[in-house]
């Protein structure tokens, strides 16, 4: 996986990860399941020009969900599963920030 775009997935954007962005420069992205903690490093510096200090990384299960359709008068009940995923939390060394609403309009 050599190009940043196949790494990170998309960033996760939470009450809880917000306030820790403040605080403590820690910033969550969804990034691809076979990744390393190298590879998401590089990845990070490449597209957001910053310092990486620390990368944790998990894995997450995904959910079973469970549906109901009712057709011609029958009903059918069915279940399947969210794929599995991973997260990074990327922690940023001391003066560095990321700023994930770049293209929000102010004015």
């Amino acid at each position: 996986m050599d190009d940043h775009r196949e790494i990170i997935i998309r960033p996760l954007l939470t009450e809880k990860m917000s306030l820790l962005g403040e605080t403590q420069r820690k910033y969550a992205f969804q990034v691809a399941i076979r990744s390393n903690k190298i590879e998401i490093k590089k990845a990070i510096q490449k597209k957001f020009d910053v310092e990486v200090k620390k990368v944790a990384t998990m894995r997450r299960k995904g959910k079973i969900k469970r549906t109901t359709v009712r057709s011609g008068g029958r009903v059918i009940r069915t279940q399947g599963r969210r794929s599995n995923w991973k997260r990074a939390v990327i922690t940023l060394k001391q003066g560095f920030t990321i700023d994930l609403f770049k293209g929000e309009v102010t004015g």
